[in-house]
């Protein structure tokens, strides 16, 4: 598997993509080669830095890089030397399996769009994020791929989350539910009750029905579909939310009585397995569906251990084959549903 990598990308470039490089090395055999994309000078010191050398990587130069500040169609077009540009050319010139981003999101989802282009009947990419619940994980499908999306987007989001949830959680007929304000049919803005309309009537989609917030901590279905503006909201309120539980956590622990803290240090292995389950960097990144590639998306601030994770995520979406998948759904799809338009 070989991977292309945006070693610009990120709030912690070059240090963390080229740390995650190092343990992905390590630990994951299956990776035959990683391009190590961006300027080549400050990829070699920070290779030196921190004692990297084999001969699976290769330094591909990319002589600019994406602001935060770019927007993402001004950030392929006007940069056309970017990490990210350079490293989606990789995907498209079939040198590399997968580019893996930590950097502007604009940027990698445009870049990607333009250059690899969607899989047929496919419309708009997507993001889909493993999410935790007290049950079992499940998918958010936009994370943010898209802040505005039309009523059929989140149909065909719909259809591959349906695939991603078959093909890579192994379930066997995939439950999709639609984010809403209320689980009744009339609940919803403009979009919702639109899509809602769509998925009753979508031949193949398994449809649930609106699912609202506490149904997809407590008992959610295996796809919630929503648009991009919204998935990223929920995505981001909830890292943010698990990181703060346990800052709170840990601040009570400390400023409790000895009692509580042997208490607290007995539940410790417990403390980490719940750590783990709701950690965002266990993930590492998020793949975008719908295109002829492989493009993950990794979060701005991602540890080194995160961006590994990442990697391994590109290895998995290779091994699943998740986008032969999601053609051959979507293609079902339209001739089932033309068939009775």
């Amino acid at each position: 598997m070989k991977i292309a990598l945006d070693v610009m990308g990120g709030d912690h470039a070059p240090q963390n993509p080229i740390g995650g490089v190092k343990l992905a090395l390590e630990s994951l055999p299956q990776v035959e080669k990683i391009f190590l994309v961006g300027a080549p000078e400050v990829i070699e010191r920070e290779l030196k830095a921190q004692g990297i050398s084999s001969p699976k990587l290769e330094i591909v130069p990319a002589s600019q890089v994406v602001d935060m500040s770019d927007s993402g169609l001004d950030a392929v077009r006007k940069k056309k030397d970017s990490s990210i540009s350079r490293a989606v050319d990789l995907v498209k010139e079939g040198k590399a399996d997968a580019v893996v981003s930590a950097g502007h999101t604009g940027a990698a989802v445009t870049a990607s769009l333009i250059k690899l282009r969607t899989l047929p009947h496919i419309e708009r990419p997507a993001i889909v994020a493993i999410m935790p619940s007290l049950t079992k994980n499940w998918l958010l499908i936009d994370a943010g791929a898209n802040p505005d999306s039309e009523p059929q987007h989140l149909v065909q989001n719909a259809i591959m989350g349906t695939a991603f949830a078959r093909h890579v959680l192994g379930r066997a007929e995939p439950i999709v539910g639609l984010m809403s304000n209320g689980t009744e049919e009339e609940k919803g803005n403009a979009l919702c009750k639109e899509t809602g309309k769509l998925l009753r009537h979508t031949k193949g989609i398994h449809f649930r029905g609106n699912v609202e917030g506490h149904d997809i901590w407590e008992d959610p279905p295996d796809v919630v579909v929503c648009d991009g503006f919204t998935g990223n909201i929920i995505l981001k309120s909830a890292e943010a939310l698990a990181h703060s539980m346990f800052a709170m956590i840990k601040r009570e622990i400390l400023a409790s009585s000895l009692p509580v803290k042997i208490g607290a240090k007995l539940a410790r292995p417990a403390f980490k397995r719940v750590h783990s389950l709701t950690n965002a960097d266990e993930v590492g990144g998020m793949p975008l569906l719908g295109l002829r590639g492989i493009t993950i998306i990794a979060h701005g601030g991602a540890s080194a251990y995160a961006m590994k994770n990442a990697i391994r995520q590109a290895c998995e979406s290779i091994k699943h084959q998740i986008n032969p998948h999601i053609e051959a759904a979507a293609t079902q799809h339209s001739i089932l549903n033309h068939a009775h338009a």
